[in-house]
């Protein structure tokens, strides 16, 4: 990260307003980790491309490695921390822990929250649509097919959780 100027950055972080003085490029993964002690937001690949550092931003899905802190100011980001402190997230966890879908576990925050990013566009996918919906998200042991279980139970079990939200 450049040196030079701090800022004060604002946001709603898990359903709590925060702020922080920083440097507005630093990642928003340092920021959630080391700044406000997030650590199921995980540093796998540092590039974008394996998922385990995904957060809510609005709602949609990000990789929050390759998020400039600066670019949240004012927006509402969602760890797997605050998600978990929903019903939606009990029905994920239990058809994830049904189905095997979690081993070592690394990866299961981030997939836990593309799961919601996807049941909330569409609460009733087809595998298809979950193979798509998870594929920014990497995982070393489970060979995905126990991932694609659980959303699938999750959405066949509870999916009127999830179609308010789709609705909006």
């Amino acid at each position: 990260m450049k040196s030079g100027k701090t800022q004060e950055i604002t946001f709603r972080l898990n359903g709590e307003m925060v702020s922080i003085e920083v440097h507005p490029l630093k990642r928003l993964l340092d920021v959630l980790r080391y700044d406000f002690g997030l650590t199921g937001v995980k540093e796998g690949c540092g590039e974008g491309e394996c998922g385990a550092c995904s957060v809510l931003l609005d709602g949609k899905i990000v990789n929050s490695c390759i998020v400039p802190v600066g670019t949240v100011s004012g927006h509402e980001v969602t760890t797997i921390e605050g998600y978990r402190k929903t019903e939606r997230y009990k029905v994920l966890e239990d058809s994830m822990a049904e189905s095997s879908a979690v081993q070592c576990g690394f990866c299961t925050p981030g997939f836990v929250i593309a799961a919601e990013a996807l049941l909330s566009e569409n609460p009733e996918p087809d595998e298809r649509d979950i193979r798509e919906g998870i594929s920014g998200n990497l995982c070393r042991c489970t060979g995905y097919q126990s991932i694609v279980s659980g959303i699938e139970k999750a959405s066949r079990e509870a999916s009127e959780l999830w179609k308010s939200e789709a609705k909006k």
